[in-house]
């Protein structure tokens, strides 16, 4: 394949012109990172797919600024036989390379600066890094042992060689850093983190199930201070084994129960997953509820929320009338979210992005804007 074409066109892409990253984009082979990938089969389920089988195809996933997923539920794609379908979620990927420039872009790395890159992945963002300040001040971990082998063994290929580590990184990091870069999402930041931090070092992350980007600087406390970015992005969460804990299906015990307290909503029903300030507000004051949503073909849309704690709610409604509310529980879910809601149409934003993150020692964020206050802490 002649691949360079192709990743001068990404770089012309995912870079604005004079960018530093432009370079290390245009001079890597994304391709050499996806030998093969999962692609979406209907709901729930992947279908494989080979790359040096389909030349054509391969370059144009490869080349794409599009997340490819490498990694469903605990089978790699490079394990799968051809054109196999499996289901599951997905628990590896090459992010999409505009996202990682993005990332890479928010950490503010210079010249060098020793880098912990988080979520090895397929090692397309360790090669970025190595391309872009030199190997030696790269070290990428990842909680699989065969991503971290074979991220090692396609960057060896390519002529990179930056320190690449099997290592939990919700637990002890080796080594100390200037800059950590995180591709993968955590609730709260991880106390290791902040030790392997140098004294002034940044640290970039999402967190998890939200589209908030955090960047913070590292403070003499131990801590860190910075702010939720005027920017978005969603990551998979960490994990520590070889699949996320399955599913609990919460909604069985409550899909039609009668709620212990039945009203009026004052908005609309509404798909939350299909929002991303209203469901990362939500994780913010409330998190782990889980949603589902339904719409029949006479337009009655149902919304359901239910929370391990027991509590639940269902709204139900024809287009946009306001809803009937069934709820229950030690919290009124639905309540919370028309709260969120009204501050949302009465302010014009909500006050999660821009706002100031103070992070302890122990990882809890505090976030402020304004008059509003939010933490997160671990669930």
């Amino acid at each position: 394949m002649d691949w360079r074409p192709h990743a001068a066109e990404l770089a012309a892409t995912v870079t604005p012109r004079g960018s530093r990253w432009r370079e290390p984009v245009a001079i890597t082979p994304r391709h050499a990172f996806v030998p093969r990938w999962w692609s979406p089969a209907g709901y729930g389920e992947w279908e494989v797919h080979d790359g040096p089988s389909d030349a054509e195809t391969w370059a144009d996933e490869a080349y794409s600024d599009r997340t490819l997923v490498t990694r469903v539920g605990p089978l790699h794609a490079d394990h799968a036989e051809a054109a196999v379908v499996t289901a599951g979620r997905p628990t590896s990927s090459s992010t999409l390379p505009g996202l990682v420039v993005q990332m890479l872009r928010h950490a503010e790395v210079y010249e060098g600066a020793d880098v912990l890159d988080v979520a090895t992945g397929s090692g397309y963002s360790a090669a970025l890094l190595a391309n872009r300040i030199g190997e030696r001040h790269v070290t990428s971990i990842d909680v699989d042992p065969y991503l971290v082998e074979a991220a090692a063994d396609r960057l060896d290929g390519i002529g990179l060689h930056p320190r690449v580590l099997t290592v939990d990184a919700t637990g002890p990091i080796p080594g100390d850093y200037d800059r950590i870069v995180s591709m993968v999402s955590v609730r709260p930041i991880p106390e290791s983190w902040l030790a392997v931090l140098r004294p002034e070092g940044r640290l970039v992350t999402t967190i998890a199930h939200t589209c908030l980007i955090i960047t913070a600087d590292k403070t003499p406390d131990g801590g860190a201070v910075g702010r939720v970015e005027w920017d978005r992005a969603m990551f998979m969460e960490t994990r520590r084994g070889e699949d996320y804990p399955p599913d609990e299906d919460l909604f069985d015990a409550v899909w039609e129960a009668e709620g212990e307290e039945v009203g009026r909503g004052r908005y609309p029903v509404m798909r939350v997953s299909y929002n991303w300030e209203i469901p990362s507000m939500l994780e913010v004051v409330a998190p782990g509820i889980e949603h589902h949503y339904e719409e029949d073909d006479d337009g009655q849309r149902t919304a359901r929320m239910v929370h391990a704690d027991g509590s639940w709610a269902r709204a139900t409604a024809k287009g946009d009338d306001p809803p009937t509310v069934h709820q229950g529980g030690p919290r009124r879910l639905w309540n919370i979210l028309d709260d969120i809601r009204h501050l949302w149409v009465t302010e014009g934003s909500l006050p999660l992005h821009g706002a100031r993150a103070f992070i302890r020692p122990t990882g809890e964020i505090h976030l402020t804007r304004g008059t509003w206050e939010g933490v997160i802490t671990a669930q």
